[in-house]
């Protein structure tokens, strides 16, 4: 990205962007927090099917801020994106409020006490994917192009760390905001929650909108896959060249990164290494190159060997989140089986009960910047490395597995005790409140993963690839949301485990199961890991290696 106005940018642009933020995180968390319940309660659908089309709703959110990031990049600039984006968002939460509002666009309600409902028709089903589908690409294609965006805004480094310390402020305080007041608010009526979700969304449309004069727009520059692009197709072409031992018989950009690394390529992926061999033709007279599909640069050869390299470390992490978003799920179908109330007029929403785990993740946060970090790095002399976190992450999250399959235990020897189980809409007498511990404890495993993952990639990966880097982390998420789909749907058909009601299940063993398979990935990272070497050579300093491997922070 170029700027086109240096004279643009800075903190006056931020109550803009900090406003466009609130209002379209709170309008989004709002709907898509309580999307499983309004499916139940609304829609009539079963509760797993529910969670499958939850799955695949989070799956899209989750991996289209990828496309948005391309789309910003390659062609538009990220001011339209985010604004086109916005529209999408504002739209999609209308027509969500009018599904709520309007008779014809639901089927009926259930009778009280009847187990057969009416089902919603092809029409309505068309409306509601319309409408999730609209508010689904307004939130992907705003949450980091925004946080893009506002960081472009600066040009001290120092600057834009302010930047995004308060971006994610804000980002965790309105999505508390709307899995706890607007999630209330729509437990109560669907039309007036879903109403505020897109009275959020247009007054943060138009602050952004309003902001414009005051920005720094980018001009997009091509494509950065390009130029990986370019090193497969090169190295193909040269595949019969044998490799040179001299480091001159390599391309070096001229004037450019390749300053601080001119030699021969690694060893590593050495095959990859023909794309930067030099031949007749492939040189123009000025030393620029004339070929691009048949001669790079070292630099982008090291570039495309780095996301080799950290492909099996990035793969287990997709296989950790996956049991994290199935616990999600479950979760609020759990609470919808249990005692919710809080006093004789207070109930828990369902769907507000996952809140538990973002509060814990920002309060496990703060403990960790301010107490945690520091204190370890005294008593080791040593900061806490990224791959350690990660790691840290694998284990709380297995925790959190055997915790809930002791609590769904528990429930299911009281729901078979007062023989609740053929009562498809029977609520069990045990209180919400056993959920928060499993909640509370996979919270503190995300508050160690997720600034892990962040800082490793934004270390590792390209230069040119920063922004993808940090993208990555939420692209984790959205995989693993299509894998959750794709378990439960294997489970469901060789297991008796989840039946629509799920007092007759065994949730509980889904759990067991999921604790073995967090069990098997935590080997697998741990191999990984093992034999990573980092590619920053400022990692020298800061990141020794870890009790686990002498070689798990090695360099090369």
């Amino acid at each position: 990205m170029s700027h086109s106005s240096g004279k643009r940018g800075g903190w006056i642009t931020f109550p803009f962007i900090a406003a466009a933020v609130f209002g379209l995180m709170l309008a989004g968390s709002g709907w898509m927090m309580n999307l499983i319940v309004y499916l139940i309660k609304v829609f009539n659908v079963k509760s797993i099917d529910a969670t499958q089309i939850a799955n695949i709703v989070h799956g899209g959110v989750n991996l289209l801020p990828m496309v948005a990031a391309i789309f910003a990049d390659s062609f538009f600039g990220s001011f339209p994106v985010v604004a086109i984006c916005s529209c999408f968002s504002w739209l999609g939460t209308v027509l969500l409020t009018l599904t709520a509002l309007i008779n014809s666009l639901r089927p009926s309600p259930c009778k009280n006490g009847s187990s057969f409902c009416q089902h919603p028709s092809k029409f309505q089903f068309a409306v509601l994917f319309i409408a999730v589908s609209l508010a689904s690409i307004g939130l992907s294609g705003t949450r980091f192009i925004l946080a893009t965006f506002g960081a472009n805004q600066f040009d001290e480094p120092q600057h834009r760390d302010v930047f995004f310390n308060r971006f994610f402020f804000i980002l965790y305080v309105s999505t508390a905001i709307s899995t706890t007041a607007i999630v209330y608010v729509e437990d109560i009526n669907w039309g007036l929650g879903f109403g505020l979700c897109a009275a959020a969304s247009f007054v943060g449309s138009a602050i952004f909108l309003l902001g414009s004069r005051f920005y720094r727009h980018d001009k997009p520059r091509g494509s950065p896959y390009k130029g990986l692009a370019h090193v497969i197709v090169a190295a193909i072409q040269k595949r019969n060249i044998p490799l040179p031992s001299k480091i001159e018989d390599y391309h070096h950009e001229i004037g450019g990164m390749d300053k601080i690394t001119a030699a021969a390529p690694s060893r590593s992926l050495w095959f990859l290494n023909r794309a930067a061999i030099k031949t007749r033709g492939d040189i123009k007279s000025d030393g620029s190159i004339a070929k691009p599909w048949r001669l790079c640069t070292v630099q982008e050869v090291e570039d495309l060997k780095s996301l080799v390299r950290i492909f099996p470390l990035w793969s287990s992490t997709v296989f950790l989140f996956t049991p994290i978003t199935i616990q999600t799920n479950m979760t609020v179908i759990q609470a919808l089986a249990m005692d919710r109330h809080l006093g004789s007029k207070f109930q828990i929403p369902a769907g507000t009960v996952i809140v538990v785990s973002l509060i814990s993740n920002c309060i496990f946060l703060i403990i960790m910047d301010w107490f945690l970090l520091p204190t370890w790095q005294k008593m080791t002399g040593r900061p806490l490395t990224p791959l350690q976190r990660i790691g840290i992450g694998h284990v709380f999250s297995m925790l959190s597995m055997v915790v809930s399959a002791l609590v769904e235990s528990r429930r299911l020897k009281i729901a078979h005790a007062k023989h609740l189980q053929a009562q498809s809409d029977a609520t069990v007498p045990m209180l919400v409140l056993w959920l928060f511990p499993q909640l509370a404890i996979v919270g503190i495993g995300e508050a160690f993963f997720f600034p892990g993952q962040a800082a490793l990639y934004y270390q590792e990966f390209p230069v040119s690839l920063r922004s993808t880097a940090t993208a990555m982390v939420i692209v984790v998420s959205g995989i693993a949301f299509y894998v959750n789909a794709a378990l439960v749907d294997l489970i469901r058909n060789i297991t008796r485990w989840l039946p629509d009601n799920i007092n007759e299940g065994r949730l509980d063993n889904l759990y067991w199961t999921l604790a073995v398979f967090g069990l098997l990935n935590f080997g697998y990272y741990l191999v990984c890991a093992s034999i990573y070497r980092y590619r920053n050579v400022e990692l020298k300093v800061a990141s020794p290696a870890s009790d686990t491997s002498k070689n798990l922070e090695s360099l090369t």
